[in-house]
């Protein structure tokens, strides 16, 4: 008899914003949900913003609530609208656990104890990380297998990476030695210019096989599909964008089957 498939809880995380994380967090957890494989996506980040982007209202309960063992996480999940895609949605509030976890023994497997009930029935989860490296952030990478590190194609691309890097070897010493780079995504890439290129192949090279065959370009179909609450696959699945995820979740896919 085969085995069961294992769940891959993968966190997206960059401290520097306006990398494409909640874009990636929305469109790599629908591409994957494509395949008919169930997906949660979990938002992490007080802002929300991949709650709205999938048309979510974060009425209670929230992560916060789970959080905080006011709901259990099964009473948050919610359908995401897009089949096989579910979500445990945030809002402002979740800025008090950055708050009320300070100080607490064990803070730091508050997450993933909050998720263990639910995280079996999926076969991924992604976690939509805030960008800083605070108590939330942390909390993921400590509930996370794997880490995605998106990295835009623009001057300063490294800026901030290498603390990401230094807190994941932190987190890999002590608190999850099981936690490893699922890679790294190139997004806002822009063919036009010589700028991108150049931060193509110095990712490259500071990476090396780490960085995914994929690359993002800059697409103004997944800059609108937030704002109507879908995926790109949903509001134009023949968009530059909306391919491009499709390619990312097949590399996803054969990363784990190599």
């Amino acid at each position: 008899m085969a085995a069961a498939a294992v769940t891959r809880i993968i966190a997206i995380a960059n401290q520097k914003g306006g990398v494409g994380k909640t874009t990636t967090a929305i469109n790599l957890g629908a591409a994957v949900a494509a395949y008919e494989l169930p997906t949660l996506l979990v938002d992490c980040d007080p802002q929300g913003n991949a709650s709205r982007g999938l048309g979510v209202t974060a009425d209670p309960p929230t992560l916060y609530q789970v959080l905080m063992g006011e709901a259990p996480a099964h009473e948050a999940v919610r359908p995401s609208g897009f089949p096989h895609l579910d979500l445990l949605p945030a809002d402002r509030e979740l800025v008090g656990a950055e708050v009320e976890l300070v100080g607490e023994e064990q803070w730091h497997q508050r997450l993933g104890r909050a998720l263990e009930s639910v995280v079996g029935g999926y076969r991924y989860v992604f976690l939509d990380c805030p960008p800083s490296l605070g108590h939330l952030t942390v909390s993921a990478l400590c509930a996370a297998s794997q880490l995605l590190v998106p990295i835009q194609c623009e001057y300063f691309a490294l800026e901030g990476v290498r603390e990401l890097m230094a807190t994941l070897r932190r987190v890999q010493s002590g608190l999850n030695p099981d936690l490893e780079i699922a890679g790294v995504l190139l997004t806002m890439f822009d063919e036009r210019t010589n700028l991108s290129r150049d931060v193509v192949q110095e990712i490259r090279s500071h990476f090396q096989t780490a960085v995914y065959d994929t690359v993002v370009p800059r697409n103004i179909r997944l800059a609108e599909a937030p704002s109507y609450g879908l995926a790109a696959l949903q509001y134009d699945i023949k968009s530059k964008g909306a391919q491009a995820y499709l390619a990312l979740a097949r590399e996803v896919l054969e990363r784990e089957a190599a």
